[in-house]
C-alpha cells in the first residue's frame, strides 16, 4: 500500500517572516518573543539577506529585459526603486520579450548583452553579442560619442542606479535596435511579518541558519562560533546545488595494443 503523502511542494511558499523569526529563536531557546524581539529579528533578517549579495550570483534572481536604443546616447539608466526612476525622469526605456512595455529596477549587476535587431519576438529577431568591458578599456576609448553599431558595454554601479554605457553610440541605423541584457535583481527586503520570502526552497535551511547565527550575537554570543558553522555549511550546500549546468559528455577511453 502506497504511503499518503501531502500531495504539496508549497512550504517554502507559505513559510512566512513570524515563522522564520519564531523558529531562528527556538533553536537558541527563546520562546514567545514579542516587541523589540521581532523588531530585531527583521532587521538582522534583512542585514542577512543584504550579505548574500556579495555570495555570488543568485541564479533564481537572474532576469532579462530590452533597453530601447536611442541614437547618440550612450548611458542608459536603470533606477533601484520607481519612485527614485519618477525623481531623475530619465530611467531606459525596457521592452519584455513580447515587445511590451515593463518596469525593472532593482537591478544588481548586468551578466551579459546582446545587440537585438528586428522585432523583438519575431520570428526574424536576430541577436549579436556585445563584449563587457572594464572601467579603464571604457576610461581610453577617445570618442565615447562616436556613432556606429554598438558592440561593446561597461556597467556602472551606483547606490540608487545601474548604468550601461554602450559603444559606440546608436547611429540612425541602429537607433530602433534594442540591448538585451541579463542582469541579476537583488533580492526582495523582508517586508511585513506576514509576508513570505524572495527565495527558492533550497535556501530555506540556510536562511533560517543565517538569521540563527545573527540573533546568537545579540542573545547567546558564546554560541556563535557553534551557529556560523551551521550556518556557512547550510549556505555552501544551497549555493552549490543552485548552479546552472549542462550536458555532460562522458567519452570512452580507448586503448591500442603495440603492435611489434
Amino acid at each position: 500500500m502506497a504511503n499518503t503523502t501531502s500531495g504539496t511542494t508549497t512550504f517554502g511558499k507559505d513559510f512566512t517572516i513570524d515563522e522564520i523569526v519564531e523558529e531562528s529563536f527556538e533553536r537558541l531557546g527563546i520562546h514567545n518573543v514579542t516587541g523589540y524581539q521581532l523588531k530585531s529579528s527583521r532587521r538582522s533578517l534583512n542585514i542577512l539577506l543584504q550579505e548574500w549579495g556579495n555570495r555570488g550570483i543568485h541564479y533564481w534572481e537572474i532576469r532579462d529585459t530590452n533597453i530601447d536604443l536611442v541614437e547618440g546616447q550612450d548611458t542608459y539608466k536603470l533606477y533601484r526603486s520607481s519612485a527614485e526612476a519618477t525623481t531623475a525622469g530619465d530611467q531606459a526605456t525596457t521592452k519584455n520579450n513580447s515587445n511590451a512595455a515593463e518596469n525593472v529596477f532593482s537591478v544588481s549587476d548586468i551578466l551579459e548583452s546582446q545587440l537585438r535587431s528586428n522585432t523583438i519576438g519575431s520570428t526574424d529577431q536576430s541577436d549579436t553579442p556585445m563584449t563587457k568591458i572594464d572601467r579603464s578599456t571604457y576610461g581610453g576609448l577617445s570618442n565615447k560619442k562616436s556613432k556606429g553599431t554598438p558592440n561593446q558595454y561597461w556597467v556602472e554601479r551606483f547606490i540608487d542606479r545601474t548604468e550601461i554605457h554602450v559603444y559606440p553610440t546608436p547611429d540612425s541605423t541602429n537607433a530602433a535596435k534594442h540591448v538585451h541584457i541579463y542582469y541579476i535583481k537583488r533580492i526582495d527586503d523582508v517586508g511585513d511579518y506576514t509576508n513570505a520570502t524572495d527565495l527558492p526552497f533550497r535556501f530555506i535551511p540556510c536562511m533560517v541558519s543565517g538569521l540563527t547565527y545573527y540573533l546568537s550575537q545579540k542573545y547567546a554570543p558564546q554560541r556563535s562560533q557553534q551557529f556560523k558553522l551551521f550556518y556557512e555549511d547550510e549556505f555552501q550546500r544551497a549555493l552549490a546545488e543552485d548552479g546552472s549546468s549542462s550536458s555532460t559528455f562522458i567519452t570512452p577511453k580507448s586503448y591500442f595494443t603495440e603492435v611489434e
